[in-house]
């Protein structure tokens, strides 16, 4: 059976009036011990999406076929991470601008030379080519999606440079946006959502004229210092999302590696706790969701 037919004979199963929902999984390449977690959570088919991190130090040929095993099987969309912040350093040796020590400026740096469009555009489109190279080499394909590590393919200089190179490099691709579907009076509360649904407004206005695809609408950001249960906040990201939204999550265990690069540990150990476990099934079905 090919696989068009095989994905019609699927959603004919699917009751009518469900919801389709994109779980993805970001920071795949990050660590061992993130990667195990997300292979996990494929194999049991608890999200449908991962995005990896190309020029993390520990993504090697052997992580990326041990996803590409995997996914395949379970259908799962495997998309590039592209990644802009410190503590990570470029794929292009020429790439600038740089913290003295070779990696990439700080996350709060990258924030303000985005705002300010200070970024040098021919390095932009040289590091987005690069890591599109790199997902290839590692993969054998370009990427089914691509968005951002801390969200920088909203920066309107960086969401020009990945548009273009999806166009180029990676046709049929789709693109994160990270505008939410919650009433205007619901998200005053939240600015650094603010800040994400005004650049997303011009990340889908910009992949709409380039014919590139978007998700309709984002939810999964939270304070990840946050004591609340996980389900709780997952229960909240369902609410108000349409057919074809996108949850973005950060499953995985900890390890050295991932101390070394990131503060969110913790957080990802509940993460998956939770996704593995048996009330996050009830849940997508007691809201009418199945995984897209």
């Amino acid at each position: 059976m090919d696989e068009v037919a095989s994905r019609r004979d699927s959603s004919a199963l699917q009751p009518k009036g469900l919801r389709k929902l994109w779980l993805c999984a970001d920071d795949y390449g990050i660590s061992p011990a993130v990667d195990r977690g997300i292979r996990d959570l494929i194999g049991r088919r608890r999200i449908n999406a991962t995005s990896v991190m190309v020029t993390a130090p520990s993504f090697s040929a052997a992580a990326a076929a041990s996803l590409a095993e995997i996914a395949a099987p379970n259908r799962t969309a495997i998309g590039l991470h592209f990644t802009l912040t410190a503590p990570f350093r470029p794929a292009t040796p020429g790439y600038r601008p740089i913290a003295p020590d070779g990696a990439f400026l700080s996350l709060a740096a990258t924030l303000a030379t985005g705002l300010l469009r200070r970024f040098d555009a021919d390095a932009l489109a040289a590091e987005a080519a690069s890591q599109f190279a790199a997902f290839r080499s590692a993969f054998g394909r370009p990427p089914d999606f691509v968005d951002g590590h801390q969200h920088v393919q909203l920066l309107p200089q960086v969401s020009d440079a990945l548009l273009a190179a999806v166009t180029e490099m990676a046709p049929g691709a789709w693109i994160r946006q990270c505008g939410r579907a919650t009433p205007l009076w619901r998200r005053w509360s939240d600015p650094k959502g603010l800040l994400l649904d005004a650049l997303s407004a011009r990340l889908r206005a910009r992949s709409a004229k380039c014919g590139v695809r978007a998700n309709p609408a984002f939810a999964g950001t939270y304070n990840f210092k946050h004591e609340a249960g996980y389900e709780a906040l997952f229960a909240a990201f369902l609410e108000g999302l349409p057919d074809g939204g996108l949850v973005m999550c950060h499953p995985g265990f900890v390890d050295a590696e991932l101390q070394r690069l990131d503060e969110l540990t913790t957080m990802r150990e509940r993460e998956h706790a939770f996704f593995a476990g048996e009330r996050f099934p009830a849940l997508l079905a007691a809201c009418g969701i199945v995984l897209a």
